[in-house]
């Protein structure tokens, strides 16, 4: 039994934009796992993420007539994905502004035992964070966002951006202590 055979990226998005559902049913289960790595970061759990990714794709096959040949696919399917996500969780997290914001303070701690902590250990603390910090962390640290693109993703003032990043380090940074006083 031969295992099945990957199609070409550009003749996948050149049959898709085709219209073609067989090719995108082909698309889809091949950057399926890249989608989904991506909306696990912004979701709360593993069924909120596979809603992301379908919603994602289905944004991405209307769209397809949009998208230029001449740029990578998978950045152009990852703003789609993230996108997706932020407009999902948009509405929990407006619900979540409600903190005070006045009590952020100055990040003085600095860790270097984060070496002795597995992937699994620190996206296991990411879930103790709340939503909004998760959401912010990721968009500024791992995506690339800067506060004032993250403000206009969010509907918040770039300085809320800043103090829940503040906060998502500062929790982090404790958690990682405790971790690794835990394992130490």
């Amino acid at each position: 039994m031969h295992p099945p055979q990957r199609i070409a990226e550009d003749e996948l998005i050149r049959q898709c934009k085709a219209g073609s559902l067989k090719y995108q049913e082909l698309l889809y289960k091949q950057f399926y796992g890249y989608a989904m790595g991506i909306a696990l970061r912004y979701s709360l759990n593993r069924d909120d993420a596979l809603e992301v990714v379908n919603d994602a794709f289905i944004k991405a096959f209307n769209s397809m007539g949009n998208y230029d040949i001449a740029k990578p696919f998978k950045a152009w399917l990852r703003t789609i994905v993230v996108n997706t996500a932020i407009d999902r969780r948009r509405k929990d997290l407006k619900f979540q502004l409600n903190v005070e914001l006045d009590n952020a303070g100055p990040i003085i701690s600095h860790i270097n035992a984060i070496d002795s902590l597995g992937v699994q250990d620190i996206l296991n603390m990411m879930s103790g964070l709340p939503a909004i910090q998760v959401t912010i962390f990721n968009l500024y640290e791992i995506d690339g966002y800067n506060h004032d693109e993250i403000a206009d993703m969010l509907n918040i003032p770039a300085s809320s951006s800043r103090v829940y990043l503040s906060r998502a380090k500062e929790k982090l940074r404790r958690l990682i202590k405790t971790e690794t006083q835990n394992h130490g």
